[in-house]
């Protein structure tokens, strides 16, 4: 497990003084990051989860700049820009980093946790979802364990190289909702305390770019 402590210049309102966290779980142990004012840019080799390490809970917004780069370079690919958030582990409800290792970046392995995901740009950039993971149905099918709540598979929900894409992440009260560029995506119902967790930045094989990364709670 690596631990990455990045100095971000935008106000984070957890506490944090301005500096994130982020514990690293990297499944070929060859990601790098690369940090410059509010710009953060990540190179993920294989399968790469970077997990803010303050658990949110209540009402909150995340915010970022994403870009995903292609420019010729040797991980440069165009698909992946996935999150997590309102993640918690079933079998360790009090220590969520207590399988970070045996995680290790690896997907398959995230269906053990709890969590909200959405895959933009996923299947080599041929679709947009969204899903809720159960992680108490460890082992089942995937259908099961993590089903399909939406989806988009036009040019206008895809990616495109090098274009910066706006992503706010709101629970708020009993609902949810995932934008991109000011449009609502995705957006669902909560249980009480359902929205409280971790939220990780998911990359798979490719490089990019984040920048004014920020958290907002009232």
């Amino acid at each position: 497990m690596k631990r990455f402590a990045i100095l971000l210049s935008a106000v984070l309102t957890v506490g944090c003084g301005g500096s994130a966290t982020w514990i690293a779980e990297d499944e070929t142990g060859g990601a790098t990051l690369a940090e410059r004012g509010d710009t953060l840019e990540i190179t993920a080799p294989a399968g790469l989860t970077l997990w803010y390490a303050t658990p949110l809970r209540g009402s909150y917004r995340i915010v970022y700049e994403a870009t995903v780069l292609v420019e010729g370079g040797p991980h440069d690919r165009l698909a992946d820009l996935n999150c997590f958030w309102a993640a918690s582990d079933p079998e360790h409800a009090e220590d969520f980093f207590a399988r970070s290792e045996w995680r290790g970046g690896i997907f398959a392995r995230y269906n053990s946790l709890d969590l909200l995901y959405v895959g933009y740009g996923g299947n080599e950039n041929s679709t947009t979802r969204f899903r809720r993971y159960y992680g108490q149905r460890f082992g089942a099918p995937a259908d099961e364990v993590k089903p399909l709540i939406g989806e988009y598979t036009d040019a206008g929900h895809l990616l495109v190289a090098n274009r910066p894409l706006r992503i706010e992440i709101a629970v708020t009260g009993d609902r949810t909702s995932y934008s991109v560029n000011g449009e609502e995506l995705f957006s669902r119902k909560l249980a009480p305390g359902e929205g409280d967790g971790y939220f990780g930045l998911r990359l798979l094989s490719n490089r990019t770019r984040i920048v004014g990364f920020r958290i907002e709670q009232p």
